[in-house]
């Protein structure tokens, strides 16, 4: 069976208009169509609007406020003053590795005894592990402070317990009814009543961080030094939320607008290299830049090595050092997105011979001894937009201590963690949350999780819920998008999850001039459309097998992003489309 004869098309959904639009662009004195954009994202007053349109960084929350966060500060100010060591230990992902570097350099700046530890993600796998604690116990750590990890590492934190240690948590994963044993456990999630529940690791971090500065200023105002350092932060922190998905509206919203404008002004080494070496210098950053091309250079130090060269990246104060560290992150994640196209052909084509994509199937569950087990999330990620299912896939090769790793990724509307729970007595480790996690097990157990999971899956997934969908804001003529609406809809950046890029679509619109294929391989499409209100030129990444049916129709449907396209100096509206639809 051709891997196309199973392969969806995408359900249009589309928001209808809402009468509140004409008022609320009033008192904005934004365009209608914006206000709309504000009210599909379940803004609708006046001073939320102003808020999100223009937010401040006064905005944040109080660091105070952050559950927990008094007796870490505490106990951190008491190993400070006392010459304790302190080991900061964190995620080997963007997230973990940005609040690790905030965490370690403010904890720096306050003169403090400080070490960092990532754990490798092949040999030692996610969260706190028995073998560091006692590594790090007999190195003379007295503190041991986590980022992005251990809210559920009940085992850890009994052995930490015993060797000595004070065990502090800071982490944002979903926790247990119980609460591992810890002196101090700072988690948003730890008070129902706390504004931001959707704070990313390296947010944690930051208020932590944020909150050892104001202890250690005379003040109300942060010492100097502190205070050029948390804005850098700020830029840190931004990319961690940004490279972990978490919804960008409030508080996540008003760090990642300003962390992405102080971007490029960042004081830090590292960020410097790390712009440079991806080809952004000099531009201006959004969060695309981030989670496609800085974040995965980031991830490739944890994917195809060890994570902790990326930490010393982020704290380089040395640009030699920094540049050097950078393009071997760029080499790397070169090699990662080879590995990752040769693991989803190779899932793609076991998904197909396995008929995984029939329209009865709910989920998919894959294992391969070839597979590396730093590229299997990314590409269950890819294979959740192809097909549309919740995806797990395994690397059943290079076991650790017998067990086999995997990763997992869902779709809006199936908690994966909790799919995962349901069948976690075939499992010997598990974590995550409702969109992505990871497991450990035993490579011949793989079969039954997989038949139970699908079991998991059917009960809790319909026929509609597996069918791909793509989101449209508004149906618009073509001449809604002049030039200063198109710059106008920025306002609502960052994008993100949460807050996606705006889209459109247009109803029955005709080639205004025939297509042209492009790029390499012709892959790719370049046209010009009209709807008799205006013509609109549009490029089609990847649409270029559509070229004959376009002209063969007299009439179309487009979905599409409209953005700003400057060539030789010259600027123009221009369409991104992201779907064709024939009637």
């Amino acid at each position: 069976m051709l891997l196309s004869a199973r392969m969806q098309k995408k359900q249009w959904v589309v928001r209808t208009g809402d009468g509140r639009s004409q008022e609320l662009a009033k008192s904005l004195k934004v365009s209608p169509l914006v206000a709309q954009l504000l009210i599909n994202r379940g803004i609708t007053e006046t001073a939320a609007a102003s808020v999100f349109l223009r937010p401040k960084l006064t905005d944040l929350i109080e660091p105070g406020r952050m559950p927990g966060i008094e007796p870490a500060v505490g106990r951190l100010k008491r190993a400070i003053a006392e010459g304790e060591k302190i080991t900061v230990y964190g995620d080997y992902d963007v997230d973990g590795i940005t609040g690790v570097a905030i965490l370690w350099q403010v904890l720096t700046l306050l003169g403090a005894d400080v070490e960092y530890y990532i754990p490798h993600r092949v040999d030692e796998g996610y969260g706190l592990n028995a073998e560091a604690i006692e590594a790090l116990a007999k190195s003379g750590t007295r503190v041991l402070l986590t980022v992005d990890c251990g809210i559920t590492a009940f085992s850890s934190a009994e052995l930490a317990a015993r060797s000595g240690l004070d065990l502090i948590i800071t982490d944002h994963h979903q926790p247990d009814l119980k609460m591992p044993e810890a002196l101090a456990i700072v988690h948003p999630a730890l008070d129902p009543s706390y504004p931001n529940q959707d704070s990313a690791g390296a947010m944690v971090a930051f208020k932590l961080a944020w909150a050892l500065a104001n202890e250690f200023s005379a003040g109300p105002r942060l010492e100097p030094g502190l205070r050029e350092f948390m804005i850098s932060a700020t830029s840190l922190a931004a990319m961690g939320t940004v490279a972990d998905i978490v919804d960008l509206r409030g508080e996540n919203r008003v760090l990642t607008s300003y962390g992405l404008k102080a971007l490029p002004d960042c004081r830090l080494s590292g960020i410097q290299a790390l712009i440079e070496s991806a080809g952004l210098t000099g531009h201006e950053l959004d969060c695309y830049h981030i989670g496609f091309r800085l974040a995965p250079m980031l991830n490739a130090a944890g994917r195809m090595g060890h994570a902790r060269l990326a930490v010393e990246l982020l704290t380089s104060e040395s640009p030699i050092r920094s540049m050097q560290i950078a393009e071997y992150l760029k080499e790397q994640n070169g090699q990662r997105q080879q590995c990752e196209r040769k693991i989803f052909k190779q899932a793609c084509e076991m998904i197909v011979q396995g008929d995984l994509n029939h329209p009865d199937r709910k989920s998919i569950v894959l294992a391969s001894e070839d597979w590396h087990t730093g590229v299997i999330g990314i590409v269950a990620s890819r294979i959740v937009d192809k097909f549309y299912r919740p995806t797990v896939l395994i690397n059943a090769g290079s076991c650790e201590n017998g067990f086999a790793q995997g990763s997992g990724r869902s779709i809006p509307g199936f908690c994966l963690l909790s799919a995962i729970k349901a069948c976690s007595h075939h499992l010997a480790g598990f974590g995550g949350h409702k969109m992505a996690a990871g497991i450990t097990i035993e490579p011949d157990k793989i079969d039954r999780f997989a038949a139970e999971f699908e079991i998991h899956a059917k009960q809790n997934l319909n026929q509609d819920d597996t069918a791909a969908k793509l989101h449209i804001d508004a149906l618009v003529p073509l001449s809604e998008f002049r030039r200063e609406t198109v710059d106008e809809l920025q306002l609502l950046g960052p994008f993100g999850q949460g807050n996606p890029e705006p889209r459109f679509a247009t109803k029955g619109v005709r080639l205004a001039c025939p297509p042209r294929r492009v790029g390499a391989g012709r892959e790719h499409l370049q046209l010009a459309i009209t709807d008799n209100t205006t013509a609109v030129r549009c490029i089609g990444f990847r649409f270029g097998k559509l070229e004959k049916k376009l002209l063969e129709q007299e009439f179309f449907d487009v979905a599409y992003q409209p953005q700003i396209n400057t060539y030789n100096g010259n600027s123009s509206v221009q369409f991104v489309l992201t779907d064709i639809r024939f009637e």
